[in-house]
Order: structure tokens, then C-alpha cells, then sequence
């Protein structure tokens, strides 16, 4: 299996070798280590949690520049997420921003939301089936799915088998571009989506189970929101170039995404912290009577990213000013297509990837097991950090994986000190 590629990156030089980041990532992915901060790849689900806590600014979502798009010379399209729409003060029409991203440079807008339209369709008719297992878990947010692979597998087969919307999207742009302009080839085509969390940015980078991305390029919403403001609000009559209903608007919000299913069994869930206890109870079997569930890792929704610009609250208002105006729904597969999800559109489930795998053999693994636990027990159980790992518990495995020395217990070097004075 290739390595998985993260889109979450440390700056070096700003880190100071504190524990804020440490005792804040929800999979214990960071460790300090030399005065800094150190990120596992094998356990990082590039939730941008870290972004959002260090003091420092010492995290940092890698993502493309606008610098780096080829404008002029190849047909560049813009694929804005819903959340987008929430960043802009008194925005009461979508179609400023779709003329604004006309105005700095893309040939062509495609709405994520549109697509987000289409996924809803589909996914009611996936809920009246028989043969699938439930709660059914919507397989949009990539963290969640990464989760899943990662601590969770047998969840696997709950997630919804249907492409997130982003892809989604940038193959309908390329499709609708292709149409409108018979001279265009694939290659003359790049989709450029703009991204809320760097969870996308690494969905993109990882062609996971095989499947390809359409989507060529990833900026974030804090680097085009700049542009965009210098370049919205400068026509007094704007084009109706957007495509998208209230349900595909809502798909920005926590719960927006699962009350379009017109099914009261779900459950809606937002924060990382939350949608791990979720996760946990589920795999336990605590929700039985749920036909659905929706995650979200990011507080409020999508409008939570940390490459966002506003307050998440605040964008959850200007949306909800925004979806007022607009028809119910303007996206719906025809009704041929919607009887089953399109091949082109399956989503294969991850593949499991143990993050704390300690040893291939099965009886080594469990004898290294009993003395991570004995270990443990000889510990002050405090979950200081000082140690450079998150909690006791991680320390005893890193010592045991020989990650870490025991004499970075700061607490047992004091017993010893303390006991070698009393004799």
C-alpha cells in the first residue's frame, strides 16, 4: 500500500515544543520530541485540529497557490464548496461569488452543491433498500472515512458506497464544459476545487482504493476570499449563473446534509471529539433504531474548516440568509438514474489500516500488549505530556515500540530520586 499523503505540515522554525497541540489531536498523532512537534503519518486523519489549537501558528494545510493555476492557458474551473458562501458579509445572492470567480481569472463555475443535490437523490433511494446495513454512515466527510479505515473497521461496510460531492462536481464541470465547448479535450481541462479543511485537499491527493481524482488543483477559501472581495459586488447586473437549491446550500451545515433525506431516523453529529464517541457507541451497537447518520469533523459543519475565514456561527447565518431565496431543490438525477447509484459514481470502502499495529505476528503483538500494560500501571497516570506523549497510555506504548525511554517520565525519575534519599 503507497503512503498516504497528508496535507497537514509542520513549520519547523515557529514550533516551540509546547503540548497544546499534543493533548488536543483526537488520534494521538503528535509527539514532542527534541522540542518539537512531530506528526505520525500513520495515525493523522488531516482533521486540521492542530491548525486550529497551536498558539504558534505552527501548523499549516499544504494546498495549491492561485499563482499555480495555469489561467489563460488551459479552461480552468472553479468548483466552490456551499460553505464558501457563508464567509461574505451581507451576501444575499450566490451568484455574486459565481460572477466574482468568473471575474479573477476561471473560465467555467461549477457548484459543489449541485452535486450535493445529486448525492441526496441518490442516497434516498440507497436508504430504501434491504440489503444494506445500517445506520448507514455518509461517506462525504473524508476524515470520517479515514477514521473509519483507521479505528473503526468494522464500520466500513456502513458507509454510504457513493463518491463525495467534490468528486462528483468536478466530473460533471468536465462533462458540462466538454459539452458547451466541443473543442475542448480532457487534458486542455483543469478543475480546481476550493477547499474548507485540508481533510479534501488530501482526498484528492490520495487515489484511494484506485480511484482517480478529477479534481486537478485544491486552494484554500482563505487565500480566493481575498481575490474574491476585490472582485465581487463590481457589476450592478449579475448573470444568473447559479444552479443550486436550498437542499445542496444546506449541505454546509451540520444536519443539512441528512434532513434533506426526509427521514427522521438519523442522527446528526459535528466535532471531531464528538463524532469519535459517536463512532464508538455505534461500533457497540447503541443505535439500532437510526437508519442514518451524518459526520462531520468540523464543529458546525463544513463552515467549521479551519481554511475558512469567518466564524463558523456567523457563516451559519449568512447561509441560512442566503438559502431563503432559493428554490427547494435544482438538481435530480433522471429517473432511470436515480433507481441505483451509477458505477461511475461507487464509492469503495477503505481499506483497514491499524494505527497502533505492533506487530505482524499475532503472539508477539499480544505479548508486547501485556508489557505496554504492565508498564502502564507503574505509571503516575496524570496525562501531564511532559513526557512528550499525550497520556500515560501512549507513553507505555512508546517505550515498549521503543519510540521513547522511560527516563522521559519525569514523575518516575523523581520517585527514584526521592527513594535513593530516603536510603
Amino acid at each position: 500500500m503507497a503512503p498516504y499523503k497528508h496535507s497537514v505540515a509542520l513549520d519547523y522554525d515557529k514550533c516551540k515544543g509546547c503540548i497544546t497541540c499534543l493533548k488536543r489531536c483526537p488520534t494521538e498523532a503528535i509527539r514532542i520530541k527534541n522540542g518539537h512537534a512531530v506528526i505520525d503519518s500513520g495515525r493523522c486523519i488531516d482533521c486540521g485540529e492542530c491548525i486550529r489549537q497551536c498558539p504558534h501558528k505552527a501548523k499549516r494545510a499544504v494546498a495549491d497557490k492561485l499563482a499555480d493555476l495555469p489561467f489563460g492557458k488551459k479552461f480552468v474551473i472553479a468548483l466552490p464548496p456551499p460553505s464558501l458562501y457563508g464567509q461574505f458579509e451581507n451576501l444575499d445572492d450566490a451568484d455574486y461569488i459565481m460572477d466574482g470567480l468568473l471575474k479573477i481569472g476561471f473560465d467555467y463555475v461549477y457548484e459543489v452543491a449541485r452535486a450535493a443535490e445529486l448525492v441526496t437523490e441518490y442516497t434516498r433511494q440507497y436508504l430504501k433498500r434491504d440489503d444494506i446495513r445500517r445506520p448507514v454512515i455518509s461517506s462525504a466527510c473524508p476524515v470520517v472515512t479515514r477514521l473509519i479505515a483507521l479505528r473503526f473497521p468494522y464500520l466500513r461496510d456502513n458507509l454510504v458506497p457513493m463518491l463525495s460531492p467534490m468528486e462528483i462536481a468536478a466530473e460533471k464541470a468536465i462533462e458540462e464544459a466538454m459539452a458547451k465547448h466541443p473543442e475542448l479535450k480532457r487534458e486542455d481541462i483543469v478543475t480546481v476545487f476550493i477547499s474548507p479543511c485540508p481533510a479534501k485537499i488530501s482526498a484528492v491527493k490520495n487515489n484511494i482504493d484506485g480511484y482517480e481524482s478529477h479534481v486537478d488543483f485544491v486552494v484554500a477559501v482563505n487565500e480566493i476570499y481575498f481575490e474574491l472581495l476585490g472582485a465581487m459586488g463590481k457589476s450592478e447586473d449579475i448573470a444568473p449563473i447559479s444552479k443550486t437549491g436550498m437542499v445542496g446550500m444546506s449541505w454546509a451545515l451540520s444536519g443539512g446534509e441528512a434532513s434533506a433525506l426526509l427521514n427522521d431516523r438519523y442522527l446528526a453529529a459535528d466535532g471531531i471529539e464528538n463524532i469519535i464517541k459517536v463512532l464508538d457507541e455505534l461500533e457497540t451497537g447503541s443505535f439500532p433504531f437510526l437508519d442514518y447518520i451524518e459526520l462531520n469533523a468540523c464543529s458546525s459543519g463544513c463552515v467549521g474548516g479551519v481554511m475558512n475565514v469567518g466564524n463558523p456561527y456567523l457563516a451559519k447565518v449568512k447561509i441560512q440568509n442566503i438559502k431563503r431565496y432559493l428554490p427547494v431543490m435544482q438538481n435530480r438525477p433522471s429517473v432511470d438514474e436515480v433507481k441505483s447509484i451509477p458505477k461511475k459514481y461507487e464509492y469503495r470502502q477503505p481499506e483497514y489500516e491499524s494505527a497502533s499495529k505492533l506487530d505482524s505476528d499475532r503472539k508477539t503483538a499480544m505479548s508486547l500488549m501485556k508489557e505496554i500494560v504492565s508498564l502502564e500501571k507503574k505509571l503516575p497516570g496524570f496525562d501531564c505530556g511532559a513526557c512528550g506523549s499525550p497520556t500515560c497510555r501512549a507513553f507505555a506504548e512508546d517505550v515498549i515500540k521503543k519510540a521513547s525511554l522511560l527516563d522521559d517520565c519525569v514523575f518516575l525519575n523523581k520517585s527514584d530520586e526521592e527513594n535513593s534519599s530516603n536510603t
